[in-house]
């Protein structure tokens, strides 16, 4: 996306003036031809009155000198050609006028509008609407510098504040009195885009930290063991001892790396393979794996009807995901537990006869480094990182992985868009 980045104030400025100066021009228009059609029409109306006033003075025998003489004026003149050709008043001679003539009894009549008048009228109107519209113009822009400037102050206190934390300031917000206007709304966002990349930041830290925490552990049982290893003698009774210390902790600190390249991926957007996964074929390959590791363990398949079901996705990473629940409940349980995997239409169940997790723990399980009980994770080689894992996995499928409330043990719903059901039985 290429972000056109002119002028705010130049555009915005440019735009009103322009929209000013076709109003303007409009308005001048429409005042001159409203100026002209009344000028038109008083015009009219003044012959008429004229024509009315001489016409009926000679039918009452008034002589026609003495209607030139009443009815000619400033701007109407009265001319009456007599029958025999003699004309009584005088036409003007140039000048715009209107005329209009008429025949009473075998005289002519002839009236006269001098319009030079209004001609100047409203030649001096458009120049005074020229000269209004131009300084209207001018002032405006003038004022528009300072309205404008002040009417992007927002913007402004955003770009500051954007300055100021790439500078490494990172606790200003904008905190904007009204969100439900445009700039507010915009405030608001920058506001929470702050909050976000804050937290976000803030738990990379705290990530990395954790994560530097938990190799240093193995890295440093490691570099103990293989110190003891090498000034240990040839003969030495605990060699094999130490090759097996220093094997498990080189495993546990590459389960760990391999956990945390993981979640990079995930995070970066890993492109997973897409093929057809069949739900309850993965839960019976899982009981069959657990049952070789733990042959005495209590673990079966249910399904609803004999339903099997088919998702879209990739099925190592989904196989991945059902693994780690198995075993996380093989854990809490115990040699003696029960786990059962349950396959509906919308996904899977892994639940267990575990003592279960605490209410205000059942979302913060799946963040990164997080564990119920650090001694027992510790010793079984666990990272925190499996059910953040997971969680990732299955939303990247467009499901959802979450810790449902139960009586007894832990209950771990995982949903998925399905592709199809059908009953096997």
């Amino acid at each position: 996306m290429n972000l056109r980045t002119v002028s705010l104030r130049r555009r915005v400025a440019v735009s009103v003036l322009l929209v000013l100066f076709v109003v303007l021009v409009a308005l001048v228009i429409s005042v001159d031809r409203t100026f002209a059609g009344q000028s038109s029409r008083d015009v009219d109306g003044a012959l008429r009155d004229a024509e009315a006033r001489a016409v009926s003075a000679l039918r009452l025998g008034v002589p026609p000198r003495e209607i030139v003489r009443q009815l000619s004026k400033r701007n109407v003149q009265v001319t009456v050609e007599l029958p025999n050709g003699t004309v009584i008043g005088n036409a003007p001679e140039e000048g715009p006028f209107e005329r209009k003539s008429r025949n009473v009894n075998g005289n002519k009549l002839t009236f006269y509008a001098d319009t030079e008048a209004i001609s100047q009228a409203q030649v001096r109107l458009r120049k005074l609407l020229l000269m209004l519209g131009l300084g209207a113009i001018v002032i405006t822009g003038l004022l528009m510098i300072v309205v404008v400037r002040r009417a992007l102050a927002p913007l402004d206190a955003m770009t500051s504040l954007a300055q100021a934390i790439a500078a490494g300031h990172r606790g200003g917000r904008l905190n904007p009195s009204r969100t439900d206007t445009e700039l507010g709304r915009t405030a608001a966002a920058f506001d929470g885009m702050l909050d976000s990349l804050e937290g976000s930041e803030q738990r990379t830290r705290r990530f990395v930290a954790d994560a530097a925490h938990e190799l240093r552990t193995p890295i440093t049982g490691v570099q103990a063991v293989a110190e003891a290893l090498v000034q240990a003698p040839v003969d030495s009774p605990d060699r094999d001892q130490m090759s097996f210390l220093l094997v498990r902790e080189a495993r546990r600190a590459g389960r760990l790396v391999d956990d945390l390249l993981a979640l990079a991926q995930l995070d970066a957007g890993y492109e997973m393979q897409r093929e057809p996964v069949d739900l309850l074929g993965l839960a019976e390959a899982e009981v069959a794996r657990t049952r070789y590791v733990a042959p005495d363990f209590d673990i079966a398949v249910e399904a609803v009807e004999g339903a099997s079901v088919v998702v879209v996705g990739d099925g190592q990473r989904l196989a991945q995901v059902l693994a780690n629940l198995v075993d996380n409940a093989r854990q809490a349980t115990g040699p003696s537990g029960v786990v059962r995997i349950r396959v509906d239409l919308t996904g899977f169940t892994v639940s267990d006869d575990g003592p279960g997790v605490p209410l205000a723990e059942r979302e913060r399980i799946f963040d990164r480094l997080v564990r119920l009980d650090d001694a027992r994770d510790r010793r079984s080689g666990g990272s925190g990182l499996g059910l953040a894992i997971a969680r990732a996995v299955v939303r990247a499928h467009g499901g959802e992985l979450s810790c449902e409330p139960s009586e007894g043990g832990a209950v771990f719903r995982v949903t998925l868009p399905v592709v199809g059901g059908a009953s096997v039985g």
